[in-house]
C-alpha cells in the first residue's frame, strides 16, 4: 500500500497531536515495514529528521504553513488536488479540518477533540466549525478520535458516525525511571522540590486562573507550596501574571516554556504533586507523563479524565476553587493514596505504550489492504 499523510497542521511546538504522531506514527511505520508512507509536512517544519530512520517513509514539503487558517485553506486550495494526483495513494489519512480528500481515494480522518461546538465559542465561529466538521465527518471513509469519551462526543454530535478510537500514548523508555540530573534540573531553572506541577500552554481551557485562585486559598491554610506551570503562552499569559501579581503570588508560581523533553520528565520527578485542572480536553497525555514518571496526581473531574484513570484517581469540580484547593491539599497529606496512585500509575500506563497501539491502529488498515 501507498499511504499519504496530510501533517500539515503539525509543528515543532510541543502538542499533543505532535506527540501522538511521532510516537503513534513512528511505531507504524515499523509495524509495517512493507507500506510505503507519503507524509506531506508544512514548509516551516522538517518533519524529514522526525523520521529519519524509517526507509519506507518519504516527506514531501508543501508550500503550506502550520498556523494560519486563511492561509492554510488558501494555499492548499492551489496545492492539494494535484499533489495527491501525482502522488498515487491507496489511502490518504488526514489530522486536521478541513478534510481534504482525493475523490476516489479512502479517507481517513483523525479527531483530537471538538471544542469548536462548545457554547463558550464565538457564534460565527461556532457556525463555521460546525459546517466544517459536518462536512469532514460526511466525507471521511474512516473516523478516528483519541478516546472514548471524545467517540461518544462526535458521536452524539452526528450519529450517522461511527467512530473508531487510538488513545494517545507515550514512550517507556528508561528516561521516566531514572531519576538522572534532577538536581542539576532545579539549579538550572531554581527551583525547590516538591512543588506543584501543572503541564499544558497557557489558554482558558487549562483553567490555570481557578488553579492559580486554588494556590491562595491554600497559603491561607498554611500551604506555601511553589506551582510550578510548564508551557507556551497561548494568549493568556498576561492575565495569569496579573492574577500572580494581585494574589501576592508571584514568587511562589513559576511560569516555564521552552522545556526539552528531558528536563519535563526531570520537571515531574521532582514534583510533589501534579495537577490537570483542564475544563476540556479531548485525551490528556500529561497523565501518562506523571504515571510513567511516578508522581501522584489530582485531576478536574472531566469523563476523559476517569477514563484514562479507570476513576483510580482523586477528582474535583473544574469551576470549584475551594474544591480544588480541598483535593490538593488531600493529594498532598494522604499518604495512602500517594502511594496506591503511583501505584496504579505504573500498571496502567503500560497500556498506553506507542508500540502496542500502533498495532491496534495497523489493524485498521486490514479493511483496505
Amino acid at each position: 500500500m501507498r499511504i499519504g499523510i496530510n501533517a500539515t497542521c503539525l509543528n515543532d511546538r510541543p502538542s499533543g497531536a505532535k506527540q501522538r504522531f511521532v510516537g503513534l506514527y513512528g511505531a507504524l511505520f515499523r509495524e509495517r515495514p512493507d507500506d510505503d508512507f507519503v507524509v506531506f509536512s508544512p514548509k516551516d517544519c522538517n518533519m524529514g529528521a522526525w523520521f529519519s530512520n524509517c526507509p519506507n517513509v518519504s516527506v514531501i514539503q508543501t508550500p503550506i504553513p502550520s498556523i494560519g487558517r486563511v492561509k492554510k485553506f488558501a494555499l492548499g486550495t492551489q496545492f492539494w488536488p494535484s499533489a495527491l494526483k501525482k502522488a498515487r495513494l491507496d489511502y490518504f489519512e488526514v489530522m486536521h479540518l478541513p478534510l481534504i480528500s482525493p475523490s476516489s481515494t479512502p479517507t481517513m480522518l483523525t479527531i483530537h477533540d471538538i471544542r469548536g461546538v462548545l457554547p463558550q465559542t464565538p457564534r460565527l465561529e461556532r457556525l463555521l466549525y460546525t459546517k466544517v466538521l459536518r462536512d469532514a465527518l460526511c466525507k471521511a471513509d474512516r473516523v478516528i478520535t483519541v478516546s472514548e469519551s471524545m467517540a461518544q462526543s462526535i458521536e452524539a454530535f452526528d450519529n450517522r458516525i461511527s467512530t473508531a478510537v487510538i488513545y494517545n500514548g507515550i514512550n517507556l523508555d528508561d528516561q521516566w525511571l531514572l531519576e538522572n540530573d534532577v538536581k542539576d534540573f532545579l539549579e538550572r531553572f531554581d527551583l525547590t522540590p516538591q512543588y506543584l506541577l501543572a503541564v499544558g500552554h497557557l489558554e482558558v481551557r487549562k483553567n490555570y486562573y481557578r488553579l492559580i485562585e486554588a494556590l491562595g486559598h491554600l497559603r491561607l491554610r498554611g500551604f506555601d507550596i511553589p506551582l510550578v506551570i510548564i508551557g507556551e503562552d497561548s494568549g493568556e499569559g498576561a492575565l495569569l501574571a496579573q492574577l500572580t501579581d494581585r494574589l501576592g503570588l508571584t514568587r511562589q508560581v513559576r511560569f516555564l516554556s521552552q522545556v526539552s523533553d528531558d528536563d519535563l520528565v526531570r520537571a515531574y520527578q521532582a514534583a510533589a504533586l501534579f495537577v490537570f485542572a483542564s475544563n476540556y480536553e479531548g485525551f490528556g497525555i500529561p497523565i501518562l507523563e506523571a504515571m510513567a514518571a511516578r508522581c501522584p496526581m489530582v485531576l478536574s473531574d472531566l469523563a476523559v479524565f476517569r477514563e484514562i484513570t479507570q476513576g483510580k484517581a482523586l477528582f474535583f469540580p473544574a469551576d470549584d476553587t475551594f474544591g480544588i484547593a480541598d483535593t490538593i491539599e488531600r493529594g498532598l497529606c494522604d499518604q495512602a493514596y500517594r502511594r496506591a496512585n503511583i501505584a496504579y500509575g505504573e500498571s496502567r500506563v503500560k497500556d498506553f505504550d506507542f508500540a502496542q497501539l500502533a498495532k491496534q491502529l495497523a489493524r485498521l488498515y486490514e479493511d483496505v489492504d
